[in-house]
């Protein structure tokens, strides 16, 4: 067993009453606080199970099923990342991360981002850098890897969940997209 940190975005109520936190309490959230920012209500959780899927997969049953009316939106860490929060996960400067962006440092095959090329700030795939970290042995902690994927899918399955007719688009547009490969062929 191992103690886990993550957060849950909920939407609930706009502010925090005691009889919530009862509840969460009641509900198994024992190792939670309730925040407010910004009027996002967050549980952050110090969670001990046998590996991180459990840890929030339990506490996500224990807060839907608190009787408080709140759904759980997302689990941070988030999988979109920064450059300086690149960084700032794996201790190292941003200068570092920077230069193997650009290629000005290694052989230039830094993922790609997944979003904000055109912006002022890109966004990379937390799984992706963890997995390209992994690979070129600059990191040798595999669970680094392994739980920026089960964060990410977790988070698929929220959105999914949320919203019904996503993953029949999803695999609609798939369908297309493979067709369009058959035909360049």
């Amino acid at each position: 067993m191992k103690y886990y940190e993550f957060t849950l975005v909920v939407e609930s109520p706009k502010s925090v009453s005691e009889q919530m936190e009862d509840a969460l309490f009641e509900a198994g959230c024992d190792d939670a606080l309730l925040s407010f920012r910004n009027g996002i209500a967050y549980i952050e959780f110090d969670r001990r199970a046998k590996d991180l899927e459990e840890a929030v997969i339990s506490a996500i049953q224990q807060v839907e099923n608190a009787g408080l009316d709140m759904r759980v939106k997302r689990v941070e860490p988030s999988d979109l990342v920064t450059s300086a929060e690149i960084a700032r996960r794996l201790k190292r400067s941003r200068q570092s991360i920077q230069q193997l962006i650009s290629g000005s440092r290694g052989i230039g095959d830094f993922p790609l981002p997944v979003a904000g090329v055109t912006s002022k700030t890109m966004l990379w795939s937390w799984q992706e850098v963890a997995g390209w970290f992994l690979q070129k042995q600059k990191i040798n902690d595999k669970t680094m890897y392994e739980d920026a994927k089960t964060l990410k899918q977790l988070n698929e399955s929220l959105d999914v969940r949320h919203n019904k007719n996503q993953l029949k688009n999803i695999q609609r547009i798939t369908k297309l997209l493979k067709s369009a490969k058959a035909e360049m062929v």
